[in-house]
């Protein structure tokens, strides 16, 4: 057993008056996959990817037994979220198609759930499994009742931590937990606490031409019907007419 930092960066905001049909769900899953990458790419090394599950990633970072490092996990929450507003900035302004899929691009949002406490790994071949009570937790976090769109809910064991930053900001909240009764929580509004502002994304011919080919190269699997598009996405429920799938309780990298 291990102690880590959990965290899952979960994207949405697709409603239901996109239509269901081939192509906006083809360009739904090319949007929500470059978002993910961005998400990727600005977590850096302070965190390790443990699993992508569907339309959210799924991180986490080992910290001391006697605390410590879960404030370089905040600045690595930041910093996710820079890079996120910057790619759906780009993907709203640098477009040409007018599907729904597309056009609604500029209205996801990014929401974060995080906890800290106790892992154990499995290795099976070249994936790691994470594994625990503390995992379901934080994956149970993803169902709540938050009043915003844009923001972080942290545990209250996380929250203790992570006083001095973001924690200072938090409001508390209980929220009733499937299999593990009503917990203490703390939610963050990222728009107040993060404002999208300095993203430094400008219209451009060529990057509307440059994205319009790689969507529509990468989306030919799709459209072919050799893939499905948006499977697992948790949530695409409202758009599909679908229950979500139950959060799982495990992951590997």
């Amino acid at each position: 057993m291990a102690r880590a930092v959990l965290l899952i960066a979960d994207i949405g905001g697709y409603t239901r008056f996109m239509k269901v049909h081939r192509i906006n769900l083809a360009h739904a899953q090319h949007i929500v996959a470059r978002l993910l990458e961005a998400v990727i790419d600005g977590a850096g090394r302070s965190l390790k990817l443990a699993k992508l599950e569907g339309d959210a990633a799924f991180f986490y970072a080992t910290v001391p037994d006697r605390g410590g490092g879960e404030e370089k996990v905040m600045q690595a929450l930041a910093a996710i979220r820079h890079a996120f507003l910057r790619r759906r900035a780009d993907l709203a302004i640098n477009r040409l198609c007018t599907c729904d899929g597309c056009v609604q691009a500029g209205e996801l949002k990014l929401k974060f759930v995080a906890h800290a406490g106790e892992v154990a790994f499995q290795k099976v071949k070249r994936y790691t499994e994470l594994a625990g009570v503390d995992v379901i937790l934080v994956h149970r976090l993803l169902k709540n009742s938050v009043p915003v769109a844009e923001y972080v809910l942290m545990s209250e064991e996380l929250r203790a931590a992570v006083e001095k930053t973001l924690g200072a900001q938090a409001v508390s909240q209980d929220e009733e937990l499937e299999g593990l009764g009503e917990t203490r929580t703390y939610w963050v509004d990222l728009e107040k606490a993060l404002p999208a502002e300095g993203v430094g994304v400008h219209a451009s011919a060529w990057a509307k031409l440059k994205n319009w080919f790689s969507m529509t190269w990468r989306s030919l699997p799709y459209f072919l019907g050799l893939r499905k598009s948006c499977e697992g996405f948790q949530n695409m429920g409202a758009v599909l007419g679908l229950e979500s799938p139950p959060p799982s309780s495990t992951a590997g990298s």
